[in-house]
């Protein structure tokens, strides 16, 4: 298979435009439609749809790309290894992230990585609503939970554990609630339809948000989970990442303080096992370690 043609259809992919990726590499448009053509026909299939208007993705296409990726990659860093080929990381990484985190934590130290790797575009999609990554042709995610699903690889970045907070002039109007089971009668902020279980020194398991409970304001975006709280809502469970700051100056009280939010929460950085490990991906994973997981602003 031509890996030039495929170096071609990943460019063309990501930039939504035949010519352009053509250009890239130094490619007539007539000559890069020609070879992508000569490529869909030994595929079998068509890998982009054209119109005198837009290119986009065909369904094959989707599917394909990560493959053509994983071949690109490997050629390149057989190539580097060899001594041979260009060393230098370049390309567009498609990055997923919680909005709340990436505001806190991604968004500010962008500038210094896109300085130190000038090569490397990025695709950011920063939502608290959960990213598909293989449907949405993400190289990497960040992840607030344990990986689960057998398609994933992950990488720890750091600790963390889910925690129940309101603020002091809520507990001052409602009263603190002393069990789990006083939550009942309480006003809850909930995160999106985020379901988990209390554990006590003694192993007793508690449902959060508790059957029956009061549900003031129910929410997709964690940070205006965490403003309602401070607005004096009712109580609501998040990360400590999201929370320690108004934790210690104590604009927000920890609630049930002796009970424990059993999920094994952590921050994991993932990516598709269809994926190899490309040089954007894996500098990206470093460069986040070296910045936010060596030393977590919520752990110190």
């Amino acid at each position: 298979m031509d890996t030039e043609a495929l170096r071609l259809f990943v460019i063309s992919a990501e930039l939504l435009n035949i010519s352009a990726a053509g250009r890239q590499l130094g490619l007539a448009p007539a000559v890069a439609g020609a070879r992508l053509a000569k490529l869909e026909k030994e595929v079998g299939a068509d890998l982009l749809h054209r119109s005198t208007r837009k290119v986009s993705l065909s369904l094959e296409g989707k599917e394909f790309l990560p493959f053509a990726k994983e071949i690109i990659a490997q050629e390149d860093a057989g190539l580097v290894a060899l001594g041979r080929g260009n060393p230098e990381i370049s390309g567009t990484l498609r990055f997923a992230c919680s909005s709340t985190f990436a505001q806190l934590y991604i968004a500010p130290i962008l500038p210094e990585f896109l300085d130190r790797y000038p090569g490397i575009n990025l695709d950011l999609r920063f939502s608290d609503t959960q990213a598909k990554l293989i449907e949405g042709g993400y190289d990497l995610a960040l992840r607030n939970l344990a990986i689960e699903d057998s398609t994933m690889i992950g990488r720890k970045l750091a600790d963390d554990k889910r925690v129940l907070c309101a603020s002091p002039a809520y507990l001052a109007r409602y009263g603190t609630p002393e069990t789990p089971n006083d939550l009942a009668n309480h006003r809850l902020v909930i995160f999106g339809d985020l379901k988990r279980d209390l554990t006590s020194s003694e192993a007793q398991l508690f449902q959060f948000p508790p059957p029956h409970a009061k549900t003031r304001v129910q929410c997709d975006d964690g940070a205006s989970t965490r403003l309602a709280t401070l607005g004096g809502i009712g109580i609501s469970m998040g990360s400590i990442w999201s929370l320690h700051k108004e934790l210690r100056d104590g604009s927000l009280v920890r609630v049930l303080p002796n009970y424990e939010v059993n999920d094994g929460s952590a921050i994991w950085l993932v990516y598709p096992k269809s994926n190899v490990l490309t040089g954007k991906v894996r500098v990206m994973i470093d460069f986040l370690i070296e910045k936010v997981g060596s030393s977590p602003a919520w752990l110190t």
